[in-house]
């Protein structure tokens, strides 16, 4: 059930662009995490009112959720790879994005009817 919801500052790019950070974000996180990607859940919002250091530049915020335990070493990969792909896309420096990652437990997340 990993989870992956970035929300930024900036201005939504077409459609096809949004489409293909997302689907790069999930087959990423779906590696980092060495879970099947068709439990993967990918979410974006563009054109949220934020701040960082005071300022309206460019920024991000993502959310990392997962069922189960990520390491220090796992985290660390993680954000050096999503902040690089979000710059890439969204043209976010990594300076101004934070990551939240977060662990649930199974019995916390719900799916189909029931939960994990």
């Amino acid at each position: 059930m990993p989870l992956i919801k970035v929300q930024t500052s900036v201005a939504s790019p077409d459609r096809p662009e949004v489409e293909a950070m997302l689907k790069q974000l999930s087959s990423s996180l779906a590696k980092h995490l060495g879970k099947p990607e068709s439990y993967v859940m990918t979410a974006f919002e563009p054109d949220v009112a934020m701040t960082f250091a005071g300022t309206t530049d460019p920024v991000c915020y993502i959310e990392i959720k997962s069922v189960g335990t990520m390491s220090p070493m796992q985290t660390k990969s993680m954000s050096q790879e999503f902040c690089t792909q979000v710059q890439e896309s969204l043209g976010v420096p990594t300076n101004r994005t934070y990551i939240e990652f977060a662990d649930a437990k199974g019995a916390m997340w719900g799916w189909n009817g029931s939960t994990f």
